[in-house]
């Protein structure tokens, strides 16, 4: 590549047509027989550069094979871990269906004893508005009165089981969310 930029040079400096470089050669060690030494250490140096960038050419193509081949290894990993990680997240599916499946029927359960506990809410209220009555005879009213205290220990406990449940169904929850993946 020097060589021509410095038949150009000649070439352009000289107003004629690029020379060839071994006229040039003969021309410049007619008239100085010393710049041998330092053609020769040009020749010498050029074959290192030409030598270097073969090497360098060489190790490119060698890093860029590598490189390909370790993207492929890398695909083919990421495909594997998927694949794996699937797998595995499947062997908690049965976990996972047992308590949704226990959630679904303790928010059934909690339904039932929140309707059972407002038809008795219901209930007592009617029978205190009868025992208001004047009307009502006192068999009646002393009847009416324990059937009230009845539903009142049955909603103390209604509303012990509401709690159990409600924190049954958290305590669900919170096992579902810990075996998410």
């Amino acid at each position: 590549m020097a060589a021509w930029l410095l038949a150009g040079i000649v070439g352009a400096g000289a107003g004629c047509a690029p020379a060839n470089r071994e006229d040039l050669v003969k021309q410049v060690l007619a008239k100085d027989p010393e710049f041998s030494s330092v053609l020769a250490k040009h020749k010498e140096l050029g074959g290192r550069i030409n030598t270097y960038e073969r090497e360098l050419a060489l190790k490119r193509t060698t890093i860029e094979g590598q490189i390909a081949q370790l993207r492929k290894d890398l695909a083919a990993a990421a495909k594997s871990a998927r694949e794996r990680t699937a797998q595995v997240k499947t062997q908690l599916d049965p976990d996972r269906e047992r308590l949704k499946l226990a959630l679904s029927m303790a928010a059934e359960q909690l339904r039932s004893a929140q309707a059972q506990r407002a038809s008795i809410g219901r209930s007592i209220s009617q029978l205190r508005k009868s025992l208001k009555d004047e009307s009502l005879g006192q068999a009646d009213r002393t009847s009416q009165q324990a059937r009230v205290e009845d539903l009142a220990r049955d909603t103390q406990r209604l509303d012990q089981e509401l709690t159990t449940l409600r924190e049954h169904i958290r305590l669900l929850k919170i096992k579902l969310l810990l075996i998410r993946l």
